[in-house]
């Protein structure tokens, strides 16, 4: 009896992740064009406030300093492709939402840390410094250099935005019958996405630790403002 019992108890673990997987489909397809609609105009509005301060930064620019991090980090050009992941990945929470006041608790969180991003670039900006790199060696890296410049630095959006998704998301895969991998990939994700900020050599340590802070307050207070938003499935119970 004592084997049966943790038998039966994995095989309905594993029926439940099985079931829970299965709802994400409808979840993603529910008010689509209301997902759809909300990003572009979300997008639209970061970016061009993004490259307005980008362009015409209105105090004097910061450099930000390199450090031991930065040399030991070596410039790994295949990792643009993990970078440019972001855009995919902070896209997922809101994404397997289903409901127009969860997208819209959600869509307030991720514009609030933003905006509180913008408004720093905005009083102080800061850049990173470039590496003695041929880019004409690495094609692939110039169109993000002709658009992004090294301006926008610290703290990196690119890291926040990939921390606030993390704890949120790691939060949305809480499920019953919950076996941890889904939660640990997105775990890799996050950390794929804050190597590679170092590792393509458009930011510096400083501008990553000030991104992943940034994020973790953002991520932190929203949770704390906004609660749990009623569509997140409930963590699933503990063993006592």
């Amino acid at each position: 009896m004592n084997s049966v019992a943790p038998a039966l108890t994995r095989r309905q673990s594993w029926r439940e992740e099985l079931e829970w997987h299965r709802s994400l489909l409808p979840r993603a397809a529910a008010l689509w064009q209301f997902k759809t609609l909300s990003a572009c105009v979300i997008a639209f509005s970061f970016f061009a406030a993004y490259f307005a301060l980008l362009n015409h930064p209105q105090f004097e620019v910061t450099p930000m300093p390199s450090t031991a991090l930065d040399d030991l980090v070596a410039f790994v050009p295949s990792s643009l492709l993990i970078y440019l992941t972001l855009w995919i990945y902070i896209s997922l929470p809101p994404g397997l939402l289903d409901s127009h006041a969860e997208l819209l608790r959600y869509y307030a969180g991720i514009a609030g840390l933003a905006i509180c991003g913008l408004v720093i670039f905005l009083v102080w900006p800061t850049s990173s410094p470039r590496p003695d790199i041929d880019w004409t060696q690495y094609p692939v890296f110039g169109p993000l250099l002709a658009v992004d410049r090294s301006g926008n630095a610290c703290p990196s959006l690119h890291a926040a935005f990939a921390v606030f998704t993390a704890i949120w998301f790691d939060r949305f895969l809480r499920h019953p019958g919950d076996r941890g991998l889904s939660r640990s990939l997105n775990w890799l994700w996050c950390i794929g996405i804050l190597y590679s900020t170092l590792a393509t050599k458009q930011h510096v340590a400083v501008d990553l630790f000030a991104g992943v802070l940034f994020g973790i307050a953002g991520a932190k207070i929203h949770g704390l403002y906004f609660k749990r938003p009623a569509g997140f499935p409930n963590p699933s119970p503990r063993a006592p």
